[in-house]
């Protein structure tokens, strides 16, 4: 059994959040493209960068992979995280680029940031505030970068910028975060090392 699963489907920024895993105290971890590894991890992590389409294209190429992954989070409920385009692949469908369909765990959709007098993409530290009681969401300053964000149900935390834009979503053993704990200095690592511990 991997302690934690780190899911390669060439979309990731995985050597940092490997790192920051590591540095939150992980020590089993396994980069892995392997559906059969996924489906025996106690814990899993999403990473993403890049476009929606490009990223659930990718996902849904490893043989067996997004079976695995609903099968260990959805019914046996082992703890999983999505970072980042990561977090958004947990929407019904991705509006970046054409219409893109998602995981569908959560129902919402993935949309482009309005410019309401705002710089887009969004990039750079900002506030996370928490909307929801949530054991891994407390308030407080991370990195961003995008140029999409999700709307939809299971809201935790938004942030500002234009307007309040979702930071993190998360429902029963599944939450994820769309700003980077990897870059997010102290606030990310206390949130990872939260993850680590967390016994929905």
């Amino acid at each position: 059994m991997t302690a934690i699963a780190l899911i390669d489907y060439g979309a990731g920024n995985l050597h940092s959040v490997h790192n920051a895993l590591k540095a939150a105290g992980a020590s089993d971890i396994a980069v892995t493209a392997d559906a059969a590894v996924v489906a025996k991890a106690d814990r899993i992590v999403l990473p993403g960068v890049g476009a929606f389409g490009a990223c659930a294209s990718g996902l849904r190429a490893i043989p067996g992979m997004v079976e695995a992954m609903e099968q260990r989070v959805l019914r046996e409920g082992a703890p999983f995280l999505g970072v980042c385009v990561g977090m958004q692949l947990l929407a019904k469908t991705g509006e970046e680029l054409g219409s893109h369909p998602g995981l569908g765990w959560l129902d919402g959709t993935v949309r482009q940031l309005p410019a309401n007098d705002v710089r887009v993409p969004h990039m750079g530290w900002n506030d996370v505030i928490p909307v929801a009681d949530h054991p891994l969401i407390e308030p407080g300053e991370a990195y961003f970068l995008h140029s999409f964000a999700y709307d939809g149900e299971a809201v935790l935390a938004t942030t500002e910028h234009g307007g309040p834009v979702t930071a993190a979503v998360g429902r029963d053993n599944f939450a994820g975060v769309q700003f980077h704990p990897e870059k997010s200095q102290a606030f990310g690592l206390a949130l990872l090392e939260r993850f680590l511990r967390w016994n929905p």
